[in-house]
């Protein structure tokens, strides 16, 4: 155990975040920059070392936390380094774009403030980054089995790592000009700059990982032969299909999803761009969607100047305290004020878009709404609330209903799909095909990046097991698998 009495006498502090009016000049990340190590020992000794730890329940990666707490408060960066890689391939991704279900799961958290796990997580692995202690890891033989990976998100990183290390030669696929699916033009670069990734990659090549970038399977290369080629496939191309909003209006110009929106801003970070050619500079910008994706949409608008900002949600607004229902240890719906929410811009919560107005050169400019309530578990219009609000600009941040199926990836596999509409798959993440695997939201529907490194762990454990025969790779989860619920 850490600190017996750290609990006790230590407060929970988090890391510290540079002026909103300063950062929201620049696209570097938002915390002050090494304003997490003078403190973080201490937050590490507030861990309890519970006889059964719930934070393990918390988080599907199964992470040893009270371990490299323990190590963390010793300040014996290596063994916590050794400790946090055990179960997490990046945990310089997750420490900083997990919502930490971990911490919802603290024991400590039943009637105090959490330890902060997910601030000793990013501070344990920049430390074993600055210091040298992540190198690369290649195998030590090699098997002569072939793995394709398609798609380059955590799932699919994870898994080619994973497959990687115990002896197969890899090669993942990227439809993107850049490794990194979501992460690299999904994350906005204020909530995580791109070098992260890049060394990562680095990492990965290092240990023998090999990358083919613009080339999507069932487009550029047929899934079928593909399939030919290597010895096992991976699909890790996630859900990528955004949720449309079927309203009058639609088609008015400036009104994009949130996908089409957020990876110009990332290219344009990247170089490949001088501006966005989608920009909110002096527009009224209108969000629909209040999830992670609807504020990475505010903080990128507030960025390229926006007139104005509001974001629209069709749920009531959250309590800030933990619900009857939703007792500990679960992930609770709580009202969340994320940085680019500090940044500014108004909320609006229980409302519905009835339509887009547009001028007479088909641009929008104004969105209709009405008030919502929920009654007998169906929703339900407030007559008389109907309003309209000024909106140049228009994102749906509504979430992704499954992978594409548009690109002819699924019909070449000839996959079948389960009742939601994800790519189905047995106990060990295998489709109908053989040979064939998914993993991350591919298979399992839209979810977080920490389910999405514990799926691509899991698949490659059965990959290595077909190929092999049996296999020592660790595997998290099982496909069936779910957030810890009531």
């Amino acid at each position: 155990m850490a600190d017996p009495k750290g609990f006790l006498t230590t407060g929970r502090e988090v890391a510290r975040t540079r002026p909103a009016e300063e950062r929201v000049k620049d696209w570097n990340e938002v915390y002050v920059p090494g304003s997490l190590l003078p403190i973080i020992s201490k937050q590490a000794g507030r861990c309890m070392d519970c006889g059964i730890p719930f934070c393990h329940n918390g988080c599907p990666l199964g992470n040893l936390i009270p371990e490299w707490n323990d190590y963390a408060y010793r300040e014996d960066w290596t063994a916590a380094s050794e400790r946090l890689h055990a179960t997490n391939n990046f945990p310089e991704f997750t420490g900083r774009l997990c919502p930490a279900p971990c911490e919802s799961a603290c024991v400590l958290a039943i009637n105090q403030p959490a330890v902060t796990i997910k601030n000793v997580e990013v501070s344990i692995i920049d430390k074993a980054w600055d210091s040298g202690d992540v190198t690369p890891q290649p195998p030590e033989r090699l098997s002569g089995k072939t793995v394709a990976v398609i798609g380059s998100g955590p799932a699919g990183l994870a898994a080619a790592q994973q497959l990687t290390r115990a002896g197969h030669t890899v090669a993942v696929y990227e439809r993107a000009d850049r490794i990194g699916g979501l992460l690299r033009y999904g994350i906005p670069e204020f909530k995580m700059e791109k070098s992260h990734i890049n060394r990562r990659i680095e990492q990965m090549r290092a240990e023998g990982t090999k990358f083919r970038t613009e080339i999507e399977i069932g487009r550029d290369i047929d899934a079928a032969k593909l399939r030919k080629r290597y010895d096992a496939v991976v699909i890790a191309a996630g859900a990528t299909v955004s949720r449309d909003l079927p309203v009058p209006g639609r088609e008015l110009n400036g009104v994009h999803f949130a996908m089409e929106y957020l990876p110009l801003s990332n290219k344009v970070q990247e170089g490949d761009l001088t501006v966005s050619p989608i920009s909110a500079e002096g527009k009224h910008v209108v969000v629909i969607g209040g999830g992670d994706t609807g504020a990475d949409c505010v903080g990128t608008a507030h960025r390229q100047g926006a007139a104005s900002v509001t974001q629209l949600e069709i749920m009531p607004k959250p309590g800030e305290e933990r619900a009857a229902h939703q007792p500990w240890p679960t992930f609770p719906m709580l009202y969340k004020v994320t940085s680019a929410h500090e940044e500014g811009g108004e909320r609006v919560y229980s409302v519905s878009t009835t339509h887009f107005e547009g001028d007479e050169d088909g641009n929008v400019q104004f969105l209709h709404l009405i008030e919502v309530e929920f009654k007998g578990g169906k929703l339900e219009q407030k007559p008389g609330t109907e309003r309209k609000i000024p909106a140049q600009l228009v994102t749906l941040a509504m979430g992704f209903t499954g992978t594409d199926q548009e690109n002819g990836l699924v019909e070449q596999f000839g996959l079948e799909l389960d009742e939601r509409g994800n790519i189905a798959r047995d106990a060990d993440f295998a489709t109908n095909v053989p040979g064939v695997y998914v993993a991350g939201d591919a298979g399992r529907g839209q979810s977080l990046i920490v389910w999405a490194i514990a799926e691509g762990r899991s698949a490659a454990r059965g990959v290595d097991r077909m190929l092999t025969g049996a296999s020592d790779l660790p595997a998290p989860i099982h496909p069936t698998d779910r957030a810890l619920t009531v």
